[in-house]
């Protein structure tokens, strides 16, 4: 996976113009049920977030793109939540790895709409929340609330955890 991280932030490096597509399909991966289970998403993010500190590439661009990418991840989970809820469990990979459901299900039914805030920042749980919440047929503006804000604080915090440990480098 490190193999990937490293030439996806190489490719960003020597062509910085597709920084923000590339950021906008690496943050809706990683917020995609299913998918975010086979991409080193945020691994990346951080490496192009170093680009930013250590390069001309704007953080701000990246920010929107992440933050987009990243809610439109979740809101997709959502969809295939509600509309598919019964037959969930028995897709790929949940049918391979079926606690990951039960352990959505129980974060969701601890913390409720905080739960999707706060699942956005808990790697496994990323995608598989919002689809539990889907499932559970949470009201659509409560989760979008909660998906917008929070997509788009964990786009900053993400993309600035690169940037700010170039510069917290380059300063020692």
């Amino acid at each position: 996976m490190s193999e990937l991280a490293d030439i996806v932030t190489a490719f960003v490096r020597g062509h910085e113009a597709w920084a923000i597509p590339i950021v906008f399909l690496l943050a809706f991966g990683e917020s995609l049920a299913f998918i975010s289970l086979l991409i080193p998403a945020t691994v990346i993010m951080w490496g192009i977030g170093a680009l930013v500190g250590a390069s001309g590439i704007s953080f701000w661009p990246l920010w929107v793109a992440a933050g987009v990418g990243a809610g439109l991840g979740d809101w997709v989970s959502y969809w295939l939540g509600y509309h598919y809820h019964d037959q969930i469990a028995r897709m790929w990979p949940l049918n391979r790895h079926p606690q990951l459901l039960p352990r959505g299900h129980a974060f969701f039914e601890k913390w409720g709409i905080a739960g999707i805030f706060i699942g956005r920042f808990l790697g496994p749980l990323r995608a598989i929340v919002p689809l539990v919440a889907g499932a559970c047929e949470m009201p659509r503006h409560q989760f979008q609330l909660a998906n917008w804000s929070s997509a788009f604080i964990w786009s900053g915090w993400t993309l600035g955890a690169g940037a700010v440990g170039v510069t917290w480098l380059q300063q020692l």
